[in-house]
């Protein structure tokens, strides 16, 4: 399947007094991993906010998002992991959109649950409640529901941060599988082995575009970007 890439005009954004985003233009390629990094304050998190739908620009404006799905998944400290539900019942939340909050799974739908769960490394977990988990366990949840939405981009705001390296490399596979399946993925990260990994990268500065390119790989192959 084809997605168009996903383009930033002049996009920006104020939250209240600041200038969180200053003119950004830039690029996300479809079946590409694109990092933002940049130092905290950066305007990471903003513009994975205005990509996920849930921020508004000041002025400027996205691109080639009319008409595509988007799936974001949060750091795993920002969703309390006081939830009274279970690992399945969180990477079942990935297929809301196709069936609405209260729609019935379909068996396609347990199907790809049921893989996602398996990408994660998640089986043995499946009826765990999210208060056991720790919080590379929660992340890999929070992950597998990303996938379960098989949406055309999927969003992601520092997946492999305080994780283990296990964890790190299965999160960072999930991501390149999803990008190979076609989607824009987009994630922000401080990490620089999830760096080396990706196809673009964007660096930004007091919200400020400062580098934006095909980001250097592991062993000295040349970007695919």
């Amino acid at each position: 399947m084809d997605f168009p890439t996903v383009r930033l005009e002049q996009l920006t954004v104020r939250r209240g007094a600041v200038l969180a985003l200053d003119g950004v233009d830039a690029v996300f390629p479809a079946a590409a991993v694109t990092v933002l990094v940049g130092p905290n304050g950066s305007g990471k998190s903003t513009l994975l906010d205005v990509l996920a739908g849930a921020l508004p620009a000041t002025s400027g404006q996205v691109l080639g998002l009319r008409q595509l799905t988007v799936a974001y998944v949060p750091q795993h400290s920002a969703v309390t992991p006081d939830l009274p539900i279970t690992v399945a019942e969180t990477v079942a939340m990935g297929r809301w959109r196709e069936r609405g909050l209260l729609g019935r799974l379909r068996a396609g739908d347990r199907a790809v649950v049921d893989r996602c769960v398996e990408v994660m490394g998640l089986q043995d977990l499946r009826t765990a409640p999210l208060t056991r988990l720790s919080g590379g366990q929660r992340q890999r949840a929070l992950v597998a529901q990303g996938l379960a939405a098989r949406a055309d981009v999927l969003l992601v705001d520092e997946p492999t941060a305080g994780v283990d390296e296990a964890t790190r490399r299965a999160l960072l596979d999930a991501l390149d599988a999803e990008a190979a399946r076609g989607a824009v993925v987009v994630h922000a990260t401080h990490d620089e082995p999830a760096v080396a990994r990706a196809d673009h990268r964007l660096a930004l500065r007091d919200g400020r575009v400062e580098d934006h390119r095909g980001a250097p790989t592991a062993g000295g192959r040349p970007p695919r970007w």
